[in-house]
């Protein structure tokens, strides 16, 4: 399933085998929560070089529900995406909409966001539902506690994501014994995910936990919540030595390209992120001189190409100037340009990283995209 090609100080380049092909890791994945990365139609993400798309399992069971995709053929068929999709689980949810959920042994009751009409997911529930979108890579439910919250109620928190995590891990081999209730021919793989708040006792204890029960994956969840880089690169730092080398290392929600780089030179091999995408629809964009902001007036007469060492369509086609026109004007188009701008420099970004990795020049290639992040 996943193999370690190279490394380059505790950086890792590897391959990881999926139903519905081999991803190349490092890696970034494009998140389109409902199905849809805004913006973008699939076939402008392979030509990117996106290699996978996470979708959220809470959010597609709300609308459309889960029934109506699995008719479809499943998430693949319904997006028309050929390549692997990842689900989070509906955990960060636990996280984010706090106002209308509780937490119980069983599982979290929501009040629907869009309805409120009430829903209770299970451990059980959440690996059925991605079962039934016939996803590559399925998550454990697990409960995302804030930075802020006391060490008592993480250590409750962390017991509550372990017994999870072990329902979750005999369901889903419940299901593959029975014959599984995936559209897809091929089992999905199952990741369990590291929690322990700001802690470096807990974290490590919950890495142990998870690896007692036994996952193809491992991610570690609950950070970029609000503590600072530092915080979070020290977790890391504590999390990752407990985490086994034959297993994926996923680094859920993170982030921007210091906190990526950070990441991978301590040995994390998967990421995904709003921020190429929100952010491009602020005008806020990545380039490989720094982050540009376009409502600045300075761009205003700035007929330069977007980033010179891009290719993308955006950057070969048109100025500054002209983006900056079409976001103060509020264009849908420039919704568009600055997206697939920012998706390629994720996406061209973490193929640098790869290519540095198996040169054996990673930290020289670290230190040349964070010279212009740093200013």
């Amino acid at each position: 399933m996943f193999k370690l090609i190279k490394t380059s100080g505790a950086a890792r380049r590897g391959t990881l085998k999926t139903a519905h092909g081999e991803i190349q890791t490092p890696f970034f994945m494009t998140v389109g929560t409902a199905g849809a990365v805004k913006g973008l139609v699939p076939s402008e993400i392979r030509e990117l070089g996106g290699q996978i798309i996470l979708s959220n399992t809470y959010h597609l069971h709300l609308r459309p529900g889960e029934d109506l995709i699995e008719k479809a053929g499943g998430l693949h068929k319904f997006m028309n995406w050929d390549g692997p999709i990842l689900t989070d689980s509906g955990g960060y949810q636990i996280f984010s909409l706090t106002d209308i959920r509780k937490i119980k042994e069983d599982g979290v009751e929501f009040q629907s966001h869009i309805d409120g009409k009430k829903i209770f997911l299970t451990p059980e529930k959440c690996i059925e539902i991605q079962q039934k979108l016939g996803v590559d890579i399925m998550m454990c439910l697990d409960e995302c506690p804030a930075s802020t919250a006391k060490r008592e109620y993480i250590e409750k928190s962390l017991e509550l994501t372990t017994r999870w995590a072990r329902r979750c891990q005999t369901f889903a081999s419940q299901t593959r014994r029975d014959g599984s209730r995936s559209v897809s021919t091929t089992t999905p793989l199952l990741f369990g995910i590291v929690q322990g708040g700001m802690h470096a006792d807990l974290r490590e204890k919950s890495a142990k936990q998870l690896i007692e029960i036994g996952f193809d994956g491992y991610a570690i969840g609950g950070l970029s919540v609000g503590e600072s880089n530092e915080v979070m690169y020290e977790m890391l730092d504590a999390t990752v030595p407990h985490l086994p080398e034959d297993k994926p290392r996923y680094l859920m929600g993170v982030g921007t390209p210091e906190n990526i780089l950070e990441a991978v030179e301590r040995g994390i091999d998967m990421f995904d992120c709003v921020l190429p995408t929100r952010n491009a629809r602020h005008g806020h964009l990545f380039t490989s001189q720094g982050v540009i902001r376009l409502k600045r007036s300075e761009f205003k007469d700035d007929l330069s190409p977007l980033d010179p060492e891009c290719e993308c369509y955006t950057c070969k086609n048109h100025s500054k100037a002209y983006l900056r026109h079409l976001f103060m004007a509020g264009e849908l188009l420039s919704l568009r340009l600055n997206t697939l701008h920012n998706v390629a420099f994720y996406l061209n970004m973490t193929k640098g990283i790869r290519e540095a990795i198996e040169e054996e020049r990673f930290a020289e290639f670290k230190d040349e995209i964070l010279s212009n992040y740093r200013k």
